[in-house]
């Protein structure tokens, strides 16, 4: 099977399984917005990000080295799995020690111990998952993954809807439903026959964490660029010029984001077979040709992706936002073409970090996000303080921007491959177009739009159609 055909179908096999996952979360989203009340909607998120900046922490990113490693045929799996385990071992203990620290949160207050168990479980399933996806188990890791959201599911409408439990209900629906994935992980892949201490591998270890510590840095900036921004809009109130701040405020940019969360998901279904592809492929002659013709399908057809987003930006925002209970959020849909460009660029990024990760140079990913990060700071500090919510949009899309264009450069010159630079600039710019038009919304804006998707539609058309001959070539 060609590398071009492999990689669609791992790409198909995690869509399959993954599409089952996200409508049921796209019910979530619904289920939390008419269950939680304005501020605990805000908090909810808030120990959400907490949890998710923690996690590389405390795990030293060492599942990011389970993949990397256990994909690579030169070393053994079992050790590669034992020195993971006992990584996260010690990294637990560890936030154990340190969880009076957490008390200091404010909106962490009487939630410290669910905030620590929630951190546990959601590690446990993120190593068992990766390891799962390093041994090429890619239906199983699928399978997993609409189980676990269907119990995430189940849980939330038990304790948040039925038991009215609000935040309390949440943490426990997710303790609860990655505790379960991670036990389903190791029950039917029989993940403890990879976990014996007698072939612990101290030189695999400290290879190990050569390469994931990096990522607990690049891991960090990338959440703090996007927790950042809530932080912000929430605490700047009573000190900014605009009044478009406080914790409606940082709701309703709560609630912009579900649009863009749907470009995310695409994303990520794509990367998880891509990562694989890139790894296995890191020693192929023809990488610098595989790469160009991946990315410039990829980007094209993440664009269109994209630009029929900002198109229905109105109607999605009504589908995922429920404004019987949260009239004040019928704004949100303003902020959200802008944000959605904002996340594009997040993918193309991500999809950029795959030449660290198989090139071993996750150095290179943790100053580019170092950089990504400082200049989302800096701006927030800035646009907040003037323009609010949108402010910290404007902040989130030139963080991205500024990353992509030194990881474009960067990563080139590890692995050579074509990029059409001119396509990208113009593609930007229509998008641009289109949520200006989608925020200001003109007398003429359905046929602007449309006019607009049809120039992109043929204007990206090349790139896909040559990607796909490669797939459907024999051998």
């Amino acid at each position: 099977m060609n590398k071009y055909k492999q990689l669609a179908m791992n790409t198909a096999v995690f869509a399959i399984g993954s599409f089952g996952s996200k409508i049921l979360l796209l019910l979530l989203n619904k289920l939390y917005t008419h269950n939680l009340a304005g501020a605990d909607y805000g908090t909810k998120a808030l120990l959400e990000n907490t949890a998710n900046f923690i996690i590389p922490i405390v795990t030293l990113s060492i599942a990011e080295a389970v993949i990397r490693y256990g994909l690579d045929r030169e070393f053994d799996k079992t050790e590669i799995f034992t020195s993971a385990c006992l990584t996260e071992i010690a990294g637990m203990l560890g936030l154990v020690l340190i969880s009076p620290l957490l008390t200091l949160l404010p909106y962490a207050d009487g939630y410290v111990l669910y905030l620590i168990i929630y951190i546990a479980a959601s590690s446990f399933r993120q190593l068992s998952s990766q390891f799962v996806r390093a041994r090429g188990m890619v239906r199983l890791f699928a399978l997993d993954g609409i189980i676990a959201t269907l119990t995430l599911f189940c849980f939330n409408v038990l304790f948040v809807s039925v038991m009215d439990m609000g935040i309390m209900g949440f943490m426990l629906s997710v303790i609860l439903s990655d505790f379960l994935s991670g036990v389903f992980l190791w029950a039917t892949a029989k993940l403890w026959q990879f976990f014996n201490l007698r072939m612990y591998n101290g030189e695999i270890t400290k290879l190990m964490l050569r390469f994931s510590i990096p990522m607990i840095p690049t891991a960090v900036l990338w959440i703090v660029t996007g927790f950042s921004d809530r932080l912000f809009v929430r605490y700047m109130d009573g000190m900014a010029v605009s009044a478009d701040v406080g914790e409606t405020a940082a709701g309703i940019y709560e609630a912009s984001s579900k649009v863009p969360n749907l470009i995310s998901m695409v994303s990520t279904i794509f990367f998880q077979a891509w990562n694989m592809s890139a790894i296995t492929e890191n020693n192929s002659k023809d990488r610098g040709n595989f790469y160009y013709r991946i990315f410039s399908a990829y980007q094209s057809l993440m664009f269109l992706a994209a630009a029929f987003m900002i198109a229905l930006v109105k109607p999605l925002s009504a589908i995922l936002i429920d404004y019987s209970v949260y009239p004040e959020y019928m704004t949100a849909y303003k902020y959200t073409p802008v944000l959605i460009i904002a996340v594009l660029m997040m993918s193309f990024n991500q999809f950029l970090s795959s030449i660290y990760t198989a090139t071993q140079k996750t150095t290179h990913s943790f100053w580019s996000s170092l950089a990504a990060a400082v200049t989302n700071l800096i701006l927030n500090t800035v646009l907040i303080y003037y323009f609010g919510v949108h402010g910290a949009v404007a902040a989130t899309f030139v963080s991205y921007l500024v990353c992509y264009i030194i990881r474009i450069v960067d990563t080139r010159r590890l692995i050579p491959f074509k990029v059409h630079h001119m396509r990208f600039v113009l593609n930007l710019v229509i998008l641009f177009a289109m949520s200006f038009a989608a925020i200001l919304e003109p007398s003429f804006l359905i046929p602007f739009q449309l006019v607009l998707l049809v120039f992109m539609c043929v204007f990206n058309a090349q790139a896909i159609v040559q990607t796909v001959k490669k797939v459907l070539k024999k051998g």
